[in-house]
């Protein structure tokens, strides 16, 4: 990833501002929120249930097993599941859209000044003289 990474100073204001930024936040914020209050309903329920159900949640379902177990033990899958969710969601959506972001502000066909970096020429690296090891290397 670091060899995507930009270099020097960048309008990072403009780059918020920009369709394709905006377009990540608010896809990235679909998938955050709704899975966010999933898991808040789903672990209050849980606690409710514990609170107020104790004669449903110390039902056996097998042996020792009880409803309440069984029902914790869906936290860990809920988790997983929504890990699971986001990774996908993140290789196929969030990550080609940053990438498309970095490319389009390193590329220089960004916003002012065509994206470079300020202060720097075109293709991003600053002139050896505006470097502070410059001096060191004469």
């Amino acid at each position: 990833m670091a060899e995507d990474r930009p270099r020097g100073d960048f309008d990072w204001e403009e780059i918020e501002r920009s369709p394709e930024f905006q377009e990540l936040v608010t896809k990235r914020k679909a998938f955050v929120v709704p899975g966010t209050i999933f898991f808040l309903v789903w672990y209050m329920g849980f606690i409710l249930l514990v609170a107020y159900a104790e004669d449903f949640m110390s039902e056996r379902v097998y042996e020792g097993l009880t409803v309440g177990y069984c029902l914790a033990l869906t936290q860990f899958v809920m988790v997983l599941v929504l890990g699971l969710l986001y990774l996908s969601k993140s290789t196929n959506v969030f990550d080609p859209l940053r990438k498309r972001i970095v490319d389009k502000w390193t590329r220089g066909d960004g916003g002012i000044g065509n994206g470079a970096p300020a202060g720097k020429d075109g293709n991003g690296v600053g002139s050896r003289a505006a470097t502070p090891t410059a001096e060191v290397e004469r």
